[in-house]
């Protein structure tokens, strides 16, 4: 099966297609970046612009693999995503759980959810069952019971936001398979075993915000959203340097290092007469990205403070995304965070392999956990965007992949090639048994013209 993970951010699209194998490994065969067009802080603000975005990451991707996918798993943005947590009960008749069964309850916890009006639910993810009296069962199948419920977090986003979302991948010639929230599916990449047991934060410092997701045993259990990213520090820089933003987005990539030597100097252009040159201290610049990456992280460590599973978290925080690239963010980060645990992560799945800079790049985190929740490795029950419960083990459905424009040519070809004399002699006795058909209908309108005359002449 080939997995085609779609990371839609506000400054950067990913496309990665991935094949899992027969030891269910995922095997990266192709890869796509682009620069992003029409999104802002997570929504879609030109429908045209984004699926150009996303067509043209997947048409790189799909050139360096030369497959086609069978799967398309694409992200959603916790920008405008929220939670409520929900309770099913079902009844057992045959006293014996099966998957039936815990579909019944999931599905229970879904619809009596509190979910507000122009919500539309993404996913329902159980964290605990119980089984008669037996509570915090981690998996009730096969166990016997007459009563099971089921405790769900409910991951859900704005109706609109998830309609803009499917427009733009429909233009681009694709079909959404399963829509993931983007800090889900990086959890699903950077966590470890251990690290989910224990209870881990996980923070993805994107482009334009950080996605927040706290993992606590079976599930995830809390998500948020910060709307700052590092095109804040894009934007600081080009006010606190007179320069343009395409200028200060190179100086960010170049002189990110918060520990370079504070009296070089860097040339820098003006704004307005970009031939014209000024001359700054790399001080400078250290001053401004640190200063915005520490505001970043103090606004994370407040919003974290008054979190109550977030204070059940033993692992610690794993931070993840582009921002992270930035030198020495692991000790700033420890030092915001009350000392607590902090590890820098990019994919740490073992079962991925491929494309080495790919997968330890941190930018890709959300894209790689895309296609491994495409291959089955999600929290082992959960209904799905498209209302699905999806489990480990269960069969896996190929789809067939939606033409699209990098293979047309091909397509048309096969068509063409295909139309043999067969085709031709087919179309031609259609065409009798069509005249055949005229005639006969056409016989029976003047027999029964007939029929009527010789009455009325009999008549008189």
């Amino acid at each position: 099966m080939n997995i085609l993970g779609i990371d839609l951010g506000s400054t950067q699209t990913c496309a990665i297609l991935a094949q899992k194998d027969e030891d269910n490994r995922l095997n990266i065969i192709g890869f796509g970046k682009v620069k992003t067009q029409g999104v802002k802080k997570g929504a879609i603000t030109n429908i045209e612009n984004a699926s150009n975005s996303i067509a043209q990451a997947v048409k790189e991707a799909q050139m360096v693999a030369g497959m086609h996918y069978d799967k398309v798993v694409v992200s959603i943005s916790g920008a405008y995503a929220k939670s409520v947590n929900s309770v099913g009960v079902v009844n057992i008749p045959g006293n014996e759980i099966s998957i039936k069964e815990i579909h019944r309850a999931v599905s229970t916890a879904k619809h009596t959810a509190n979910i507000p009006t122009g919500y539309r639910v993404v996913h329902v993810l159980p964290y605990s069952f119980k089984v008669n009296d037996l509570e915090n069962v981690d998996d009730p199948l096969g166990m016997s019971g007459n009563r099971l419920e089921v405790l769900t977090h409910i991951v859900i986003s704005q109706d609109s936001h998830i309609k803009n979302l499917e427009k733009a991948v429909a233009l681009a010639n694709l079909r959404v398979d399963n829509l993931v929230l983007s800090g889900y599916a990086s959890s699903i990449a950077c966590l470890d075993d251990s690290e989910r047991e224990l209870g881990a934060i996980l923070v993805d410092m994107g482009g334009a915000i950080c996605d927040i997701v706290i993992h606590m045993g079976n599930s995830i259990r809390y998500n948020d959203c910060l709307l700052i990213g590092s095109i804040n520090i894009t934007q600081d820089l080009a006010v606190s340097l007179h320069t343009p933003l395409k200028e200060a987005e190179k100086i960010k990539l170049n002189y990110a290092n918060l520990s370079q030597e504070p009296e070089n100097l860097v040339k820098v252009p003006s704004i307005g007469d970009e031939k014209k040159m000024n001359d700054v201290k790399l001080e400078v610049i250290s001053n401004v990205i640190y200063a915005r990456a520490e505001e970043t992280l103090m606004i994370l460590a407040k919003m974290l403070s008054e979190n109550s599973y977030a204070n059940n978290a033993g692992a610690g925080i794993v931070l993840t995304g582009g921002m992270t690239k930035l030198a020495r963010i692991d000790e700033l980060s420890y030092a915001m965070f009350d000392n607590k645990s902090v590890r820098i992560a990019s994919a740490t799945n073992d079962l991925i392999f491929g494309f080495s800079d790919v997968i330890t790049d941190p930018e890709n985190t959300c894209a790689i956990g895309l296609c491994l929740y495409g291959a089955g490795y999600f929290t082992p029950y959960e209904l799905d965007s498209k209302d699905k419960l999806r489990y480990k083990g269960e069969p896996e459905l190929s789809n067939k992949p939606i033409k699209n424009e990098l293979f047309v040519d091909e397509i048309e070809d096969e068509k063409s090639e295909n139309y043999t004399e067969n085709s031709k002699e087919n179309d031609t006795i259609a065409l009798r048994d069509s005249l055949e058909l005229d005639s006969v209908s056409k016989d029976k309108k003047d027999g029964l013209l007939s029929k009527f005359w010789n009455k009325i002449v009999n008549q008189f």
